[in-house]
C-alpha cells in the first residue's frame, strides 16, 4: 500500500505542476488589458481567477495537516472582486507563492498521511480526499484561464497542446519515439 500511496503523492505533485504550467502558459500570452478583462459583468477575468486560486491555495495548504483548510482570515468573497489598486505583478507574486506552498506541502506528506483526517470548513476529509478536491479545483480553474486566454487572443493564440489539424503528425512522432522493440 505504501508504494501505491507514494506513487499517488508523486502523481498529485506532477499533475498539479501540469495544471500550473498550462495556466502559466495561457497567462503569459495575455497583455494587461486581456488579463483584467471580463467577458461580462457576471464573468471572472483571468486576474480574478488568479486571485481566487492564490487565496484558496494559501487557505487550504497553510498548516494543511493541523488547521481547518478555510482559514479565519480568508476573505473568499473579496477574491472575486476586481480592484483597481491590485497589479498584475502583485497577483502573480501571490500566485507563485501559494502554488509553491502547495508543492512544498505535498512534498512533505508521507504515504501514511493519506488516511489522516483534515478539515475544510469544519467538514472532515481524508488527506486523499482533500488532495483530490484540490486537484479537481485547480484543473477547473486552469481550464477557465486557458479558455479565457484563447478567447482574448483569437487568431494570435499559441496552442498549449496539439495544434488543430496536427494530431496525425504528433501521433506518428510518438509512435516512433515509443515504438515497441520487436
Amino acid at each position: 500500500m505504501n508504494d501505491f500511496a507514494a506513487q499517488y503523492l508523486e502523481e498529485v505533485s506532477r499533475g498539479m505542476r501540469g495544471h500550473k504550467r498550462l495556466a502559466d502558459a495561457a497567462i503569459a500570452q495575455l497583455n494587461d488589458e486581456e488579463f483584467f478583462a471580463q467577458p461580462d459583468a457576471e464573468s471572472n477575468s483571468v486576474a480574478i481567477i488568479v486571485k481566487h486560486i492564490a487565496g484558496n491555495l494559501r487557505s487550504r495548504f497553510t498548516d494543511f495537516l493541523t488547521t481547518d483548510g478555510e482559514k479565519p482570515d480568508r476573505r473568499r468573497d473579496e477574491e472575486f472582486l476586481s480592484t483597481p489598486d491590485t497589479s498584475r505583478d502583485e497577483l502573480l507574486r501571490r500566485w507563485e507563492q501559494n502554488w509553491q506552498l502547495l508543492f512544498d506541502t505535498v512534498a512533505s506528506l508521507q504515504p501514511g498521511d493519506l488516511q489522516r483526517t483534515v478539515t475544510i470548513r469544519v467538514q472532515p476529509h481524508t488527506v486523499l480526499q482533500a488532495l483530490n478536491r484540490a486537484f479537481g479545483h485547480m484543473a477547473y480553474h486552469a481550464g477557465q484561464i486557458t479558455f479565457l486566454a484563447k478567447h482574448w487572443k483569437g487568431a494570435d493564440w499559441q496552442p498549449l497542446s496539439i495544434p488543430k489539424g496536427q494530431s496525425e503528425q504528433v501521433n506518428a512522432k510518438m509512435l516512433e519515439k515509443y515504438k515497441p522493440l520487436a
